[in-house]
Order: C-alpha cells, then structure tokens, then sequence
C-alpha cells in the first residue's frame, strides 16, 4: 500500500470521501456510548479460534448497527468485519470503497472489564487506505486520520516519536491468539530479543488499535505483532502515516493489510530495528481463510 499524498496536494484536491468519514465518527461515537455502558454489565462470552479469543453479544450487536447503518447510507459499498470474518465471511479486499470494522478492539478487556477499550473503523478505495477512526470508549478519545489531512485525538495533532535509538525505545506489542509452546517460544523470544538489545521496556495492553493510536500520538516509538487482522490495522495505519510514522511489513517490505504481521515505529530507522530483530510467527493470512 502506497502512503498517503503530502497534506497540500490533497487539501487542493478536496476530499470526495467526506461524507464517509464524518459517518464513521458518529458512528465510533454511538458504539463507544453502548460498549461504556455495557462494560459494567454481565457479559455472555464465547470462545473463536483459541480459548484466549473471546467474543460477546455486544461485539455483534456494535458490528451489527455499524454495518447496518453504513450499508443503508452507501448501499454500494462493501464491508470487512471481524465477527463476519469469524463467522465464515471472506476478506476481500477488491477495488470498490471498502469498510474495515473492529466493533470491540480488547475484547479480553471488555468482558474483564479492564478498560483499555476501543472501536475501529477504517475505509479503502482502490485497495487504499483513505481514513481511520478509533474511538476510545473509556477515556473518550476519538482519534482519526484522513489520508493528506493529518491525525487528531480530539482535535488535537498528533505526532509521531522521532526516536531512532532502539536502546532509548518504548516498544508496545500484543500476544495474538495463539498460545501452543512453539508460538509461545517465540513470542517470548521476540520480546528477549529486544530486551538484549536494552529497549527501555515493551509493554502489552490488551488492545492492538490503542496500542498504535500511542504510538501516533508520539507515547510509544514501535509496535510489531503477528496474529493481528485487517480490522486490527487499517484505521490505525491511516493514523500513523498521517502523524509521520512508519507502518510496514515485519520482512521490511512494504505493508500488506491482509498479512497478519506487522512493524511500525516513528521512524523508518526504528521500524527497520525492529523487523531485524523479529523471528517470524505464521498466522497465515486473513484473505486466504
């Protein structure tokens, strides 16, 4: 995926997408009003893929009005969702204007009632990412990126670290669904290697779309995880890009949204770091299950 154009070229241009965008925020808005009140409340919880990766009813009732609502509005476009995907819908990602939803990011979270919490809207043309919009539920941060308008959390700019030294870095990841020996192994492996290379500390919070919304916002300077989904990443590498960050395969090549894996850090001198230093984890791709 190409990045997105400098801010001037695309504020001259306009911007056709506008009427999309400012649906996606009202639409973050009401699903992180139903997900706060639902927080306190007794939750239904089902198993996916491994007994770490957790669904509930509020899941599908927020992807279910998201969609609902969109598809109303723009009756022609399509629609990646992660409980869709879950429940046998195919991710494919074609030329057409495309929605990429998250309805509950830190569902483990959400039904332990640990508030790091968050929804995730992202939208494609032409199999490029043209906005993001991650709401915070909790703290009611509404971060959003507009591809050549810039990233905000609450109107506020946001800028990427510029940090290049991995032994001056705060590094986030997430542990993905997986938990046989072998990943485990070489999760931990991953971690050890970047501790041995004296980065200040990797943390791990529970929701991968927060996670690199405080990387935009210059609180963190890399991310890299395998086993995250389209729906983990689109919004969110809208939002980096736009706040001067990197986004990228963990091979070093270009972002493949479909690839499961991915690296991405203030600089493009971190982000290489990082990748150097990984040990790939296979979660095979979301466009081929």
């Amino acid at each position: 995926m190409k990045p997105c154009p400098e801010d001037e070229t695309a504020a001259a241009a306009g911007n056709p997408w506008e009427e999309c965008f400012e649906a996606a925020v009202q639409l973050a808005l009401r699903a992180g009003q139903i997900i706060r009140k639902a927080l306190t409340e007794e939750k239904r919880v089902s198993t996916k893929t491994s007994a770490a990766d957790l669904v509930t009813e509020t899941d599908h009732l927020v992807e279910d009005l998201i969609i609902s609502e969109l598809r109303t509005r723009f009756p022609s476009h399509r629609f990646i969702a992660e409980e869709s995907a879950a429940s046998g819908a195919k991710c494919v990602l074609t030329t057409s204007p495309t929605w990429i939803i998250d309805p509950i990011d830190g569902t483990c979270n959400f039904v332990h009632r640990f508030p790091t919490v968050a929804v995730s809207i992202g939208f494609a043309v032409n199999r490029e990412l043209e906005f993001g919009v991650i709401y915070h539920c909790t703290e009611e941060r509404l971060y959003t990126g507009q591809c050549g308008r810039g990233a905000f959390c609450n109107g506020q700019r946001l800028r990427a670290s510029k940090e290049t030294d991995l032994s001056k870095a705060l590094v986030l990841t997430e542990i993905g669904p997986k938990r046989d020996p072998a990943t485990l192994k070489l999760f931990l492996s991953n971690m050890e290697r970047l501790l041995h290379a004296k980065a200040h500390g990797v943390r791990v919070i529970g929701s991968s779309t927060l996670a690199l919304c405080h990387l935009a916002a210059g609180a963190a300077d890399a991310y890299y995880q395998f086993g995250l989904h389209c729906w983990d990443l689109a919004a969110a590498t809208v939002i980096i890009r736009e706040a001067g960050g990197i986004v990228m395969d963990t091979s070093g090549g270009p972002l493949d949204l479909m690839s499961c894996r991915v690296v991405a850090a203030g600089t493009q001198e971190m982000a290489v770091l990082i990748a150097q230093a990984l040990q790939t984890i296979n979660y095979g791709r979301d466009d081929e299950k």
